[in-house]
Formats: structure tokens, C-alpha cells, sequence
């Protein structure tokens, strides 16, 4: 309806399928970036607290919370793990099984649900284990308890420059509001150039029926993409899964790699000597298990 009312006024089809599509998608991106406020309003300080005393079962507890839809837990690892409070492995769980922006606008179309459950298993089935090979290789030099205080001085801000520790209840609509209207502009650029440059139909017949290289590399270059701490590349990477554009496997390559605003914190605060290492095994796990999963063409 919206999609003919703008093409009745003069707008091309392409753009007017991209702005109906986005427009379609705000009051629920609004309504699930809510319930994530209130999850992180009433939950985040005790998450935090529960991380710093629970360090043997981290990367176990790390996955399953960083697997919840929210803006800040990647960043409060970082700051963590720089102040020596969690382990490398806990860490690295913690950004494979982030699920940024995926879960929420995957929960904005209905249509797409088939991809909510199997994104959170694998990242899941991933994450964990990986945490506890890597602690098992790579020793940590953890301190013991702390003072809260310390940790809150040193927790960085999340997303649209958000206090992910803030008690403000202005903070429940305000920050929904800002975060959908971003999104929303995001989808809708992202949008905007795939109906430009690419035939949906052309891509998925060349996916299919294309050269091998092609389906070998679609993996490394999305956990590539990844890489760049920002919520647009977890957003155009699940809109290119929901239009058929990249694999599933690719899309959990990028997916899994993508840490959100927690990889730029590290990047700004730790040594560069193992950011280094940490972004390798981040890359490496990312792209073996895209690797893996385009192989057996799941999903």
C-alpha cells in the first residue's frame, strides 16, 4: 500500500519498495529495542557483577547472555577483559555469540523467523566451546575481586552514545526512539543500494549455480566485514541473508566476527599485540565454521 502510494506520486520502484520495506519494519524494531531497554535498564549492573564472580564458567555464561538482543554487554566485556577481570576465552565467547543487531530485525519481519533459532544455536554451539579451547591454550593472569566503582568508571558508552550502565528512565523511551530511527535509516540505505545494484533473482541463480570460488570466499569476506565495529554491518548483512543475497554460512561468518562497539573499546584501550591476536582468532573461527556450514549448504 505504502509502496503504491509513493509510486502514484512519482517515485521510482525500486526506491519506493526500499521505503515501504523500511517504514514496515519501525513499530516493531520500536517495540524490541524497548523490551531491550528495560532488560538492560534492570539487568546489566547485576550481569556485570555475576560476570566478575563467576570466572571458571565465563565463557559458558558470557554466550548465553551475549546471545540476548542488547547494546552494551560486548562493550562491558572489553572493559573487562582490558582491566583483566575475564579471561581471552570468555571474551572471544562473548563476541562470537553477539548477536548485535541480527535477532532484533530479524524479529521485525515476521516472514524471516526461520532464521532467528538456527542463528542462535550455532552461534551458541560455537561460542562455548571456543571459549573454553582457547582459555585452555591461552592461559589468563586474572585479578580477584574489585571494586564496583572502578569497573563503572571504566565502562564505555554503547551505542548513539548511550550509557549501557545508565539508571535514567528517560533513558527507556529515549533511547529506543534514537536506536530505532538509526536503524531504521541504516535498513533503509542498505536497502536502497541492493535494490539499485543487485537482481535478487540473477544473485541467487549465480549462488547457486555459480563458480566454486565464489561460494568458497563469500564466507572470508563477510567475517572481513565484520570486523568494522559498527551496527550497519550487522544490519546489511542480515538484510543480504533475508533477500537471498549471501549464504547462511556467510552470513554466520560475518555475524559471528562482528563485535559491535566491544571491538573498538579494545582497539582503543588494550595492547595492540593482542588485539592482533584476538581479532586472528576471531577471523579464524569465524571463517572455518562459514567455511564449514556453506559446505553442507545448511539453511
Amino acid at each position: 500500500m505504502i509502496s503504491e502510494f509513493l509510486e502514484n506520486i512519482g517515485i521510482t520502484e525500486w526506491i519506493a519498495d526500499a521505503i515501504a520495506d523500511s517504514l514496515a519494519l519501525v513499530p516493531f524494531l520500536f517495540v524490541v529495542f524497548v523490551i531491550i531497554e528495560l532488560f538492560e535498564f534492570y539487568f546489566a549492573d547485576k550481569i556485570r557483577k555475576f560476570m566478575l564472580s563467576t570466572q571458571k564458567s565465563g565463557p559458558f555464561i558470557g554466550s548465553i547472555i551475549a546471545i540476548i538482543p542488547q547494546c552494551g554487554f560486548s562493550v562491558i566485556a572489553s572493559t573487562l577483559y582490558v582491566r583483566k577481570f575475564v579471561t581471552k576465552g570468555t571474551l572471544i565467547a562473548i563476541y562470537l555469540a553477539t548477536s548485535d543487531e541480527a535477532i532484533p530485525v530479524l524479529l521485525a519481519n515476521p516472514g524471516q523467523y526461520k532464521f532467528i533459532l538456527p542463528i542462535i544455536l550455532v552461534k551458541l554451539a560455537i561460542a562455548i566451546p571456543a571459549g573454553y579451547l582457547i582459555d585452555w591454550i591461552f592461559k589468563s593472569d586474572l585479578r580477584g575481586n574489585t571494586d564496583s566503582a572502578e569497573i563503572q568508571e571504566k565502562i564505555e558508552d554503547g551505542c548513539c552514545k548511550h550509557d549501557v550502565l545508565s539508571k535514567d528512565k528517560k533513558e527507556l523511551i529515549i533511547h529506543p526512539l534514537k536506536h530505532t530511527l538509526n536503524i531504521f535509516l541504516f535498513i533503509l540505505v542498505i536497502t536502497l543500494i541492493l535494490n539499485f545494484f543487485i537482481d535478487e533473482n540473477k544473485i541467487t541463480d549465480f549462488y547457486q549455480n555459480g563458480f566454486l570460488l565464489y561460494k568458497v570466499i563469500q564466507p572470508i569476506i563477510t567475517a572481513f566485514l565484520g570486523l568494522i565495529p559498527n551496527c550497519a554491518v550487522s544490519l546489511a548483512i542480515t538484510v543480504m541473508l533475508m533477500k537471498g543475497t549471501i549464504s547462511f554460512g556467510a552470513a554466520i561468518a560475518g555475524l559471528m566476527s562482528n563485535a559491535g562497539l566491544g571491538l573498538l573499546v579494545l582497539l582503543r584501550t588494550n595492547a595492540m599485540k593482542d588485539n592482533f591476536k584476538i581479532i586472528g582468532i576471531l577471523l579464524f573461527v569465524s571463517i572455518l565454521c562459514g567455511e564449514i556450514l556453506q559446505m553442507f549448504k545448511l539453511f
